[in-house]
């Protein structure tokens, strides 16, 4: 369904977004259900922040508060509500979720919205698995709230109510790019970008020159492995390499590798799940570098959330995970743009 570009206001486009917006809120509803029959608390988490988040390209709204005494103070907007959560797992709390709205600049197009929904849960004490099986529920519960016997987009269909296919990045990137990307990976996790580069160049994807390994992850997730996931059933991409993974902990079985996964349906991503990093000097070390790409990349860097650091150390072993909820809507009433499933979009 593509609606009109008129403003979301008038009353035609409305009428027409209408029903798309009441299956929103039944898909909301039956969000919270599942987590209160799951025995999880809903908390809510503060928008403003010291720090945004310390990920290279993820980019933020800053503002300042202004104090009566004339102090100023640099804050931002919150990408995701995660340190907020994680500091209040320091405090004792053991299975939260949270709805709520999220910023995230310098992104656009028909599923990027500025401001956008993040559902994001914690299970202290779990394994991600459990997070894996939390989101299979979880989109069969969007289906039935909406009606729909199937997910589709952009010409793609994915049942909803199919076990997940659970797919390791190592065995996606070979069968869908034909590369060994852990011949590109040392032991304890350094890369080699000039192997990647040239395994890349051989299965046709165009570079250049000062790509960095993670730019030729990137190149080849985006062009050969992410249009092939969560097509006929959903698709659970895991274990990503720890270069990819700067919240996620090491597995055990093999240190080149995190406990990283992320939820795909008609090949487009909806979900990011972890096995917490708990230990904060390598959650600082981590932090710095992905700051000095930024940098390099962009010219800019954020400041890190001291107290956030802190709180690690206290911090019990969890499984935390951010799912798109307008994305989610989206797939489970057929939408074509993120912004027919918002209620009051940011005007362009």
């Amino acid at each position: 369904m593509t609606l009109s570009a008129s403003p979301w206001w008038t009353p035609h486009v409305h009428a027409d977004r209408r029903p798309l917006l009441l299956a929103r809120g039944r898909i909301k509803a039956r969000v919270a259900g599942y987590f209160a029959e799951a025995g999880f608390t809903e908390v809510e988490c503060g928008v403003l922040q010291v720090s945004p988040g310390n990920e290279a390209h993820l980019h933020a709204f800053a503002t300042e508060r202004l104090y009566p005494d004339g102090r100023r103070k640099p804050l931002y907007l919150h990408t995701s509500p995660e340190f907020s959560a994680k500091k209040l797992l320091a405090a004792g709390e053991t299975r939260i979720w949270t709805l709520g709205p999220v910023f995230r600049n310098r992104e656009e197009g028909a599923r990027h919205a500025a401001e956008f929904a993040m559902l994001e849960w914690y299970r202290v004490g779990e394994s991600y698995t459990a997070l894996m099986e939390d989101c299979a529920r979880l989109m069969a519960a969007a289906a039935e709230a909406a009606g729909s016997q199937m997910f589709r987009h952009r010409g793609l269909a994915c049942d909803p109510f199919a076990e997940p296919e659970r797919l390791g990045v190592p065995e996606a990137f070979a069968r869908f790019a034909g590369i060994d990307l852990l011949a590109t990976i040392e032991p304890g996790g350094a890369t080699d970008g000039a192997a990647f580069a040239a395994a890349a160049r051989e299965a046709g994807i165009r570079l250049a020159e000062d790509d960095t390994w993670s730019d030729i992850f990137s190149r080849i997730l985006v062009e050969k492995v992410e249009p092939n996931l969560g097509i006929g059933r959903p698709t659970i991409l895991m274990d990503y390499p720890i270069a990819e993974a700067a919240l996620a902990r090491r597995k055990t079985d093999d240190p080149r590798l995190s406990e990283r996964f992320e939820l795909y349906g008609c090949a487009l991503e909806l979900a990011n799940g972890f096995g917490e990093l708990t230990d904060p000097a390598e959650q600082r070390r981590r932090f710095l570098a992905e700051m000095d790409e930024k940098q390099r990349v962009y010219g800019e860097r954020y400041p890190l959330d001291e107290d956030f650091l802190a709180a690690l150390a206290i911090m019990p072993e969890a499984a935390g995970i951010a799912l798109g909820f307008d994305r989610l809507v989206m797939l489970a009433t057929g939408a074509t743009r993120i912004t027919d499933v918002i209620w009051t979009p940011m005007a362009e």
